[in-house]
């Protein structure tokens, strides 16, 4: 099968820095609303005034496993975060079009850690690249895009 390269020519687009910076600020609130109260709930006070790293299993479990397993989650089902979704955009697979694996969603997921060590120059990368890809994006293979044409929901490939 002989796919074509998803260009901006065609009926997708893809998505730049800042509408991906707004995107990744919906998803941290969300994620804020929901890990604060339960943090509050098992550690009371003490978490907001908390200098500690990690208070506990707990703050392990809703800090750290939690977003990981949503994202991967939204990334392999959805294909895109509510963050992604509020801006109508989607992250595929960056040859094919498909949805993420769940090898492709872990690689991008740890690949923000790489991209932010050093000064963040990963994730400007966006910016810069004429597929909009960070570093996360190319070590994952993956691409945010935004569907131009009305009535198409799925990514599209010549044969």
């Amino acid at each position: 099968m002989n796919c074509e390269v998803i260009t901006p020519d065609n009926e997708h687009e893809y998505v730049g820095f800042w509408a991906r910076v707004g995107a990744s600020l919906i998803d941290c609130v969300i994620i804020i609303l929901i890990i604060m109260p339960l943090m509050y709930i098992v550690y009371g006070e003490s978490y907001l005034y908390s200098e500690d790293m990690l208070l506990g299993g707990t703050d392990a479990l809703l800090n750290y496993v939690f977003p990981l397993c949503a994202t991967i989650a939204f990334w392999t089902y959805k294909s895109a975060t509510p963050g992604k979704m509020a801006i109508k955009a989607t992250v595929v697979d960056a040859k094919t079009g498909n949805p993420l694996t769940l090898k492709q969603s872990f690689l991008r997921y740890f690949g923000y850690f790489v991209s932010t060590i050093p000064l963040g120059l990963g994730l400007f990368w966006v910016g810069w690249d004429k597929k909009k890809q960070g570093w996360h994006d190319k070590m994952a293979g993956s691409v945010v895009i935004r569907i131009r044409s009305k009535g198409t929901d799925k990514v599209t490939f010549s044969q």
